[in-house]
């Protein structure tokens, strides 16, 4: 049984830095591991994605130069390092399992999501 479940979100300022934790349970045996966001009224879009082994990762246009996603393949977890936020970066950040990064209708396994909320 797999399950993604992701932590590390809340409200934070214009400028500052959160980390969003994703913990994998179970073997979802995908290629890739993918953060997407959904704000309201948008279509959920892929924020940044990383291979198994740790490379090559991929970043969806509002992600590059300011997230970072990485790995730790021994706790199952994949983090995505927010720096430099913005108010349009609030949304409900979701962690997918694929066997392809950043392409939403590929995803297999999905979170329930975290807020995050930038003012």
């Amino acid at each position: 049984h797999v399950q993604l479940v992701e932590s590390g979100g809340g409200s934070v300022q214009a400028g500052g830095s959160l980390r969003l934790s994703c913990e994998v349970s179970g073997d979802p045996n995908m290629n890739c591991m993918s953060w997407f966001r959904e704000a309201p009224g948008k279509e959920r879009e892929g924020v940044a994605g990383i291979y198994a082994g740790g490379a090559p990762t991929s970043y969806g246009d509002s992600a590059k130069g300011r997230f970072t996603i990485s790995q730790d393949s021994v706790t199952k977890t994949v983090y995505l390092q927010m720096d430099g936020l913005k108010s349009d970066d609030t949304a409900k950040y979701y962690c997918a399992a694929g066997p392809v990064c950043l392409v939403r209708p590929l995803q297999r396994f999905w979170g329930q999501g975290t807020q995050v909320t930038v003012s």
